[in-house]
This record gives structure tokens, C-alpha cells and sequence, in this order.
């Protein structure tokens, strides 16, 4: 299993337009990828592709989020999401 941490890097969080970008990229895998806060247990983690999920996350500026994969590719996958999470979708 791949995993990698994020920092939330829009200036809302995970709301809406940020996390439908995300949900797209990860729905393009051919890999389920999770998503959680650092803060709680791996099992708690939610579907990364679910815009319900990541918006229910509640993630905020700052927040750290751990995403993890397992499968051919997963490695790759993740880093590409981490950069998506790391920018500010909410600069002008």
C-alpha cells in the first residue's frame, strides 16, 4: 500500500470546486484511492473519488490529509494527486 500526506493548500479547504477537481483526477484511476485526516485512524478513511467524502472530510487550509492506493501505479498516482491538494484553487 502507497501512502502520502498533503497539505490543504486552498485558501477554503476542500469545498466544493477544489474537491470536484480532485474527485475528477482520482475517478481518471484505474486505483481506489482513500483519503483521510493525519489526525484520525487509517479505517476511518473515505473515498477519494466521492465529492460527498472529501467535502464531508471537512479538510481546511493547513490540514494535513493522508491518501493512500495500492496497485500498479499507485506511487505515480499519489504524487500527481498531492500537487492537485497543494494548490491554492482559490487564487484569482
Amino acid at each position: 500500500m502507497s501512502e502520502r500526506t498533503a497539505t490543504i493548500a486552498s485558501r477554503v479547504g476542500l469545498h466544493a470546486r477544489p474537491a470536484s477537481i480532485f474527485a475528477a483526477a482520482v475517478g481518471e484511476l484505474s486505483i481506489d484511492v482513500t483519503i483521510g485526516l493525519e489526525s484520525d485512524p487509517a479505517e476511518d478513511a473515505m473515498d477519494a473519488s466521492s465529492i460527498l467524502s472529501l467535502m464531508s472530510l471537512g479538510a481546511a487550509n493547513g490540514d494535513v490529509v493522508v491518501l493512500r492506493a495500492e496497485g500498479e501505479g499507485a506511487d505515480e498516482a499519489l504524487e500527481a494527486l498531492v500537487l492537485i491538494l497543494e494548490t491554492d484553487h482559490d487564487a484569482a
